[in-house]
């Protein structure tokens, strides 16, 4: 098969060209604008594989698109390109907007007038917003977004799944939780906390650090999505859970006792606005579809993501300077502690 991957330069793309790459025979065509969180040495180890190629652009341009399709000629568009962070979604609405609904719009119309035999939209849990105890949300749970981020990709979601009612676009929607591992950029809660504590730098813990989510392994999730690629069916949704529930803090704290730092290190800063309290996922549908089921304990994930950080330090310098830091100081440098 020719994959077109879309923003296959980021944390969870370019997890799933890796796979690609080093398990199967299938071609690998990336597209990616290479924004902050698009980085080419997350596809370093597959750069020199004659089955890899990349295309830097931009999916909001549908003329550019459109040409790239026409001329790949892919069996299937694995689409991860988007905005994905909630803190700057809420900071700076507009970016998730160009990006998660123009971007798919234009992929999704290169797809239809060139035929595209397969459309994998890869999605997010946030679109069903929190959720009570014992609730999980299944694939026909209500959509309840909260942030311009959520709001965006459940967008999205109803836009590709529109394609396959309206044309007959053979269209599948996954949404998954909390992705961790190697290669995330420092400012989710993970990689963050991660990076603060092997610097020995102050851990920002929003509220009362109560938060609950589902963590999934991102080669986990790549599993997944390639089980859904080959097996899922037209039109449908599937979730892709962890089945790891933990609040942000009892994370937290594991991360200082994995890194060996101290207790001390915790700062509690303001809540951010709408933060949803908990997410929850059955991905009882994808597991009795496609077989598929994690593989990676959380507790063994989070030390060898620990370690891949620890072991990469010039890495993380690199990508958290510039554009990274003066994030990082409007976002948590103007809170009051809470």
């Amino acid at each position: 098969m020719k994959l077109l991957v879309t923003g296959g330069a980021g944390f969870i793309g370019s997890a799933f060209v890796r796979l690609i790459a080093g398990a199967t025979e299938h071609s690998v065509l990336v597209l990616d604008k290479l924004t902050y969180a698009g980085n080419l040495e997350n596809l370093a180890p597959v750069a020199r594989n004659p089955r890899y190629r990349f295309h830097r652009g931009d999916i909001a341009d549908l003329n550019g698109v459109s040409q790239l399709v026409a001329d790949y000629a892919p069996d299937a568009i694995i689409h991860f390109a988007a905005e994905s962070h909630v803190d700057r979604s809420i900071l700076s609405p507009e970016p998730v907007f160009e990006t998660n609904l123009r971007g798919t719009f234009s992929l999704l119309e290169a797809a239809r007038r060139h035929k595209t035999p397969r459309f994998l939209h890869v999605s997010t849990d946030e679109v069903y917003g929190s959720l009570e105890e014992p609730h999980e949300a299944d694939e026909t749970y209500p959509l309840k977004a909260s942030s311009p981020y959520s709001a965006a990709k459940a967008g999205s979601d109803l836009l590709a799944l529109s394609y396959y009612t309206t044309y007959k676009m053979p269209v599948v929607v996954t949404r998954a939780s909390n992705n961790y591992g190697p290669y995330q950029f420092p400012e989710k809660l993970i990689p963050l906390m991660i990076s603060n504590a092997l610097e020995e730098k102050p851990l920002p813990i929003y509220g009362d650090g109560m938060q609950v989510r589902d963590w999934l392994y991102v080669d986990d999730h790549c599993r997944a999505i390639f089980s859904v690629l080959q097996k899922g069916r037209e039109g449908e949704i599937y979730n892709i859970a962890g089945s790891r529930s933990l609040p942000n803090l009892t994370v937290v704290k594991e991360i200082l006792r994995i890194t060996g730092k101290p207790e001390s290190l915790l700062t509690r800063v303001a809540d951010r606005p709408g933060h949803d309290r908990r997410y929850a996922l059955s991905s009882a549908k994808l597991e009795r579809e496609t077989g598929w089921r994690p593989e990676v304990p959380f507790e063994q994930g989070l030390v060898e993501t620990v370690e891949w950080y620890r072991a990469n330090a010039d890495w993380v310098a690199r990508v958290k300077s510039g554009a990274y830091r003066d994030y990082y100081e409007k976002n948590y440098g103007s809170r009051v502690s809470a």
